[in-house]
């Protein structure tokens, strides 16, 4: 098997394993988990689960399409390409359910930027790759009103596509720091990562909790979502309390933060990329090269 092949397939892998990872990942708030299926009657974790398994040869197609090009509208297009008919196969899998199209496009992006670069391991260097990327034009995307692009409209928030032209914000300056430091902290993972999770939530204007329940509900979920971090996080007692109230809110406004969880998908991938690149030598972790 020659390199490419084999960057693709590691690439490809580390997608789908965060994506399994983030569906895992239990008690979340309003999401499909291993307790139940959140404020979500057509999901399931054993559909989202061969969701995320149905997309690997997608991502390993997007990561050899990109295998040593530098971003360009050609490149861009080309991936645009992928991910459309890997929407279709997604759809396929899920009898037309809408499981993971905010993460085919994260993702997507993620993989074809650490595909450009085998030597690339700094998360805010392949998130900034992404973002040059994502904001070369797709000409030739299907002009089509979507519940996201209304919410963007209505609302004036950035979405899916703002994040990545702006380099990930909510993925590199709250969510890789806050778990870094969660296991600085000596903060278990699974605690960790739903902390991530809920960082993201205080912080992100979700068009999945706009569309359902506007902006009132997205207050009420940004504010829940902080007091479980000011009572000391979910592996505290008060912030487990404060989980179980955020819960019922959210359950109650039947509102689910799926872009939020698009992005820890994002965390995890760029976390993972960089343990798995810090294999093969020394790396930059942040700004700190080990």
């Amino acid at each position: 098997m020659d390199q490419k092949r084999r960057m693709a397939e590691t690439l490809a892998e580390l997608a789908v394993q965060t994506l399994v990872d983030e569906v895992n990942l239990t008690p979340k708030p309003g999401l499909v988990d291993q307790e139940n299926n959140g404020a979500h009657h057509d999901l399931t974790i054993e559909l989202m689960r061969r969701s995320a398994v149905s997309l690997r040869p997608v991502f390993t197609k997007i990561a050899e399409s990109s295998y040593e090009r530098e971003p360009s509208q050609s490149l861009r297009e080309d991936i645009a390409v992928i991910g459309r008919k890997g929407e279709q196969v997604m759809l396929g899998v899920t009898g037309g359910i809408n499981t993971h199209k905010g993460a085919i496009w994260s993702l997507g992006l993620l993989v074809s930027a650490a595909a450009g670069n085998a030597e690339l391991s700094n998360t805010e260097g392949v998130a900034e790759r992404a973002g040059r990327i994502a904001r070369f034009q797709d000409r030739y995307c299907p002009v089509a009103s979507t519940n996201g692009s209304k919410v963007k409209d209505v609302y004036q928030v950035p979405g899916a596509r703002g994040e990545a032209q702006l380099n990930f914000p909510h993925v590199c300056n709250i969510g890789l720091p806050f778990l870094q430091q969660a296991r600085r902290n000596g903060i278990p993972e699974t605690n960790a990562r739903l902390d991530v999770l809920l960082a993201i939530m205080s912080e992100l204007d979700d068009t999945c909790i706009l569309h359902r329940g506007g902006m009132e509900a997205l207050q009420a979920v940004k504010n829940g979502a902080n007091e479980v971090l000011k009572s000391g996080g979910t592996s505290t007692n008060a912030g487990r309390l404060a989980l179980i109230r955020l819960d019922e809110t959210m359950m109650e406004l039947f509102v689910s933060p799926g872009g939020s969880a698009d992005l820890l998908a994002a965390v995890l991938f760029l976390d993972a990329l960089q343990k798995e690149r810090s294999l093969k030598g020394g790396v930059a972790v942040g700004n700190v090269t080990f």
